[in-house]
């Protein structure tokens, strides 16, 4: 199979999970209707960005992977033969978490997890108070219609993890994101911001030759302060956008891929192919001087 239709559900959430759950299956559903194959959500979609802040009792939110959300959505995929992307709070064991994405096929069937490996702490996204660094590696999954890479928000500014996941043969790579705006920005910084995450991205579909597919929340969070800047998109394997969804709305959208671009892009222009791959070893230092 080489057309391949795919769901991004950009939507704004709750603070209680139930709701937010129950949304996401009423757009999977919407999606399927409108022929997606794959569904991607975007990134801790059953809760509010619960990260602002340093709370230990955010940890209540966490859950098993496999567990009780994606034995609902394995339910949901089975039953309309989609492929579900779901970003969800993994609690592992006691006192240990990760920002985890869970791959559900077509079947019902649970493909496995990719656990995120790049771990921010910023002002407002203190992810590291929260989250485990992945220890799974990068990853890629053979679904019913393609096989596709995961990953998740922060990985995406660092082209090594791309690089990687495409080496391992994903046809089209799914960034599921949560990412916005502070509100007392001014709108020249606002759109700066924007502009450098969706170019990266877009950049990491013309390095490796594959379809990128950004998945981000929108709305207003942590008391009106933060304005999740929405934008989800698809970008070809050159780059060219495929689809650009709105700041300020939610949005399920399906776009179709032609897989096999992937083999025409890589032979028009190989950089796949020149890449001087006995040079590298430097990259692996955090830096380069003497110590």
């Amino acid at each position: 199979m080489t057309k391949v239709k795919v769901g991004l559900v950009q939507m704004s959430c709750v603070k209680d999970k139930q709701p937010n759950l129950d949304k996401a299956i009423r757009e999977i559903r919407n999606a399927a209707k409108q022929g997606a194959q794959i569904v991607c959500l975007q990134e801790l979609f059953t809760s509010l960005y619960f990260c602002d802040v340093e709370d230990y009792e955010n940890f209540k939110l966490a859950e098993a992977i496999p567990g009780p959300s994606t034995d609902v959505l394995s339910e949901i995929a089975k039953e309309l033969n989609v492929v579900i992307i779901a970003s969800l709070f993994e609690k592992r064991a006691q006192g240990l978490y990760h920002n985890t994405t869970a791959v559900i096929d077509a079947d019902g069937t649970y493909l496995g997890k990719y656990r995120k490996m790049h771990i921010p702490d910023d002002p407002a996204f203190y992810e590291k108070f929260y989250f485990t660094p992945g220890d799974l590696g990068y990853k890629t999954f053979q679904t019913k219609y393609a096989k596709i890479g995961i990953l998740i928000c922060w990985d995406q500014w660092y082209p090594e993890a791309s690089r990687i996941t495409a080496l391992m043969g994903a046809e089209i790579m799914f960034y599921p994101t949560a990412i916005g705006w502070a509100t007392s920005q001014d709108e020249d910084t606002n759109k700066e911001q924007y502009d450098a995450w969706q170019i990266i991205q877009r950049s990491h579909a013309v390095a490796n030759g594959v379809h990128v597919v950004s998945v981000n929340r929108v709305g207003f969070e942590q008391e009106g302060e933060m304005k999740f800047w929405g934008g989800s998109f698809v970008a070809n394997p050159q780059g060219k956008l495929m689809y650009l969804a709105s700041h300020e709305n939610e949005e399920t959208t399906v776009v179709e891929l032609e897989t096999k671009d992937t083999d025409h892009y890589r032979t028009h222009w190989p950089f796949l192919r020149d890449r001087r791959i006995d040079s590298y070893q430097p990259i692996t230092k955090r830096y380069l001087d003497e110590d």
